[in-house]
């Protein structure tokens, strides 16, 4: 399970190093493969060990095609995922056109999300906490009602 946040350097080349706390679970659940996407909500990369990948990708491939929003999701995700390794220093080459996509600039975030991680710019992941301060400000989103910290 992948939990807590960390601000990381993408270097000149697009590479950027995963923390040590991660890299060992996230290699171990991901057999060395990894796969890079598009979140198609928006805003920022996601990064899945490929056994967490494939059912997602299976379910993609089932969703009908000429249905406009079935069809948009299922190109942004399948459409933009990238098998990937880690390199010797452990290290996650983040092509150009997915940097471009998620406007990843030199300071990144990396997001657990339980099974996976989201990759997010600086000022995407700011955002991302504003929104997060709102929703809990006024109603609960669904379910969340019962929720209490």
């Amino acid at each position: 399970m992948f939990e807590g946040s960390a601000q990381l350097s993408l270097d000149a080349k697009g590479r950027l190093a995963i923390p040590s706390r991660h890299r060992e679970s996230l290699l171990a659940a991901a057999g060395g493969v990894l796969v890079l996407t598009a979140n198609p909500q928006g805003g920022c990369l996601l990064l899945y060990p490929q056994p967490e990948w494939l059912p997602i990708r299976d379910r993609l491939m089932k969703a009908p095609s000429f249905e406009a929003r079935s069809a948009s999701i299922k190109r942004t995700m399948l459409g933009n995922a990238r098998p990937e390794e880690l390199d010797s220093a452990g290290r996650l080459l983040v092509a150009p056109e997915l940097r471009d996509y998620a406007k990843l600039e030199k300071t990144v975030w990396l997001v657990g999300m339980g099974s996976h991680f989201e990759i997010w710019s600086d000022a995407g992941w700011r955002r991302q906490q504003e929104l997060a301060a709102e929703a809990f400000a006024g109603e609960p989103p669904p379910g969340f009602e019962d929720f209490a910290l």
